[in-house]
């Protein structure tokens, strides 16, 4: 019960299920460190050195963000037979876990595009800045593009649990003034890579869905919004026009 009682104590909601894992993982001294880092708010995934995502145990660590279960949805949505894009692609869960002929998978931090290289292998993983680093030849001819981008306004950072704030990378939750500034770049460009009928997948706030929606819309695609109320998960969808 030690290690039930000292995760409680320090406000883990899931001590039971947490100090499951943590014993699994590691005993006697060792297990103490790691009871000891999670107590002092130390993400959990970070500790284990892997996350649960559709089912697979993804390789996560410190300096990179953690996929949310909510991000299953937008996992899900992307599964294509041809060519998917992951950007600002973390640690690769898109990539990972879609089902796709093709992939590539992109981030501008290169300790999160090793992540990605361990998490999904037979992707094509490149450090750049959005669709900065990928291939010329690939305009007009992906079928998918899906991002999980920093969504979280600047301001509202200090709002968050501070396990999250205090240790996942600051370039991986901030999106700007308003939350959308990656949003609107990624839908701006969307045009020039995706092929006719082609979509793209934005993972977005319940309460920014519509102005998410609404740079798609300028840039020219058909749209519509998807949802999921068990995963409390949203996603905007841009479709090309044939």
């Amino acid at each position: 019960m030690t290690v039930i009682s000292d995760l409680r104590a320090a406000g883990c909601v899931f001590a039971e299920r947490e100090a499951a894992l943590l014993e699994a993982a590691a005993s006697g001294a060792t297990l103490d460190a790691l009871v000891r880092r999670r107590c002092a708010g130390e993400p959990l995934e970070y500790l284990l050195g892997w996350v649960e995502f559709r089912g697979r145990r993804l390789a996560v660590g410190p300096g990179v963000f953690v996929p949310r279960r909510r991000t299953e949805f937008l996992s899900q949505l992307a599964d294509c037979h041809g060519v998917l894009v992951e950007l600002c692609c973390g640690a690769g869960p898109i990539a990972a876990t879609a089902a796709s002929a093709k992939t590539y998978a992109a981030d501008i931090d290169r300790a999160s595009t090793e992540f990605a290289t361990r998490n999904a292998p037979e992707a094509t993983v490149l450090l750049g800045d959005l669709y900065g680093p990928l291939p010329a030849e690939l305009r007009g001819t992906v079928d998918v593009i899906a991002a999980n981008a920093p969504y979280v306004p600047t301001a509202a950072i200090a709002t968050m649990p501070a396990e999250a704030r205090d240790n996942e990378p600051r370039l991986a939750l901030d999106g700007g003034p308003d939350g959308l500034s990656l949003h609107r770049r990624i839908a701006l460009d969307a045009p020039r890579w995706l092929r006719p009928g082609g979509r793209v997948l934005i993972e977005t706030g319940r309460q920014q869905v519509t102005y998410t929606i609404a740079a798609l819309r300028s840039a020219g695609l058909l749209t519509h919004i998807e949802i999921d109320d068990e995963r409390q998960a949203t996603v905007a969808v841009g479709v090309m026009p044939s």
